[in-house]
């Protein structure tokens, strides 16, 4: 099967957080609040829907679908309470985008509101525009950072002379912190630019480096990801102290996640780890000793 060719938007999806990209001035409506009140909110912004909020906490979501079904049945005086949708799929703000992205394809919503992790509270809300900005933006930044530091790239293993060269990166990972997911990733990034890899290899590596870090931090207390890049490949090995994969195999399925309900909640372990290391690799070796850890390699070669 031919590798997946990654893209700098993919790249930048799983860089980018959703805080980055959220609205923060959230139009809002209380419970007590009327119909009529949201249908001039809706109106006056311009907007589809609104979340519904008691004391800093998001309770339920209303819409102008809502509304509508209030002016059919004569019950445009009602309060907002009587009529929103209690059940809120939401977004942390240090979410990778790639995370919301997957959410709106799964949900088919127009819009998440956005929590702080630690208080819970609402701090904004994201709609797909939002996402396209983001990343936009985003891609317009580094494309001109990229430019200007073409001139300053070194390509080491032109400037060393040895019959062999080889630089080992050293990341350590902490399981359980999810407000730094993906910072080493980041680093690795930063020093395969300074060393003059090509583009495409550093997408694909960071890519799959991403989903390495974030199964360490998801199912173990902590690990090593070690990079050696050498003239013709990267290769990464990753080792964890975590509970072990007792099916491979299994865990190799598209989708396929042991991640516990409370990480799901966090909006982390949606199963798409292991089956995108692999396609954005030349090479892929697992190995697995439930209770013990896992040690996983994989190569993407120059």
């Amino acid at each position: 099967m031919d590798k997946i060719t990654s893209s700098k938007i993919q790249e930048l999806a799983y860089e980018c957080k959703v805080e980055e990209a959220m609205t923060k001035d959230v139009v809002t409506v209380a419970p007590s609040d009327t119909m009529v009140d949201v249908w001039m909110k809706l109106r006056d912004k311009r907007i589809s829907g609104l979340p519904v909020v008691s004391e800093g906490n998001i309770i339920g979501i209303i819409s102008v679908e809502d509304f509508i079904k209030c002016i059919i049945f004569g019950k445009k005086e009602e309060q907002v309470k009587d009529n929103l949708t209690a059940h809120v799929e939401f977004i942390y703000s240090d979410e990778q985008l790639i995370h919301v992205i997957k959410k709106f394809e799964k949900y088919r919503f127009g819009r998440f509101p956005v929590k702080d992790r630690d208080t819970k509270k609402l701090i904004g809300i994201i709609t797909k525009g939002d996402v396209i900005r983001c990343l936009l933006k985003r891609f317009e930044k580094e494309y001109l950072e990229e430019e200007a530091q073409k001139n300053k790239m070194c390509n080491i293993f032109k400037d060393i002379r040895s019959d062999k060269t080889t630089v080992i990166l050293k990341y350590n990972i902490k399981g359980k912190e999810f407000k730094k997911a993906g910072e080493k990733s980041s680093f690795l990034k930063s020093a395969l630019l300074r060393m003059g890899i090509a583009t495409e290899i550093i997408r694909r590596i960071v890519i799959a480096s991403m989903e390495t870090e974030m199964n360490i931090i998801i199912f173990t207390d902590g690990g090593e990801i070690t990079v050696f890049v050498e003239e013709d490949k990267i290769k990464v090995n990753a080792v964890d102290n975590g509970p072990g994969i007792p099916d491979i195999e299994k865990a190799m399925e598209p989708g396929y996640s042991t991640a516990p309900d409370w990480v799901r909640e966090m909006g982390f372990g949606a199963g798409m780890g292991l089956p995108n290391i692999k396609n954005y690799t030349d090479e892929m070796k697992i190995n697995s000793r439930v209770g013990e850890g896992t040690n996983l390699e994989f190569i993407v070669n120059i």
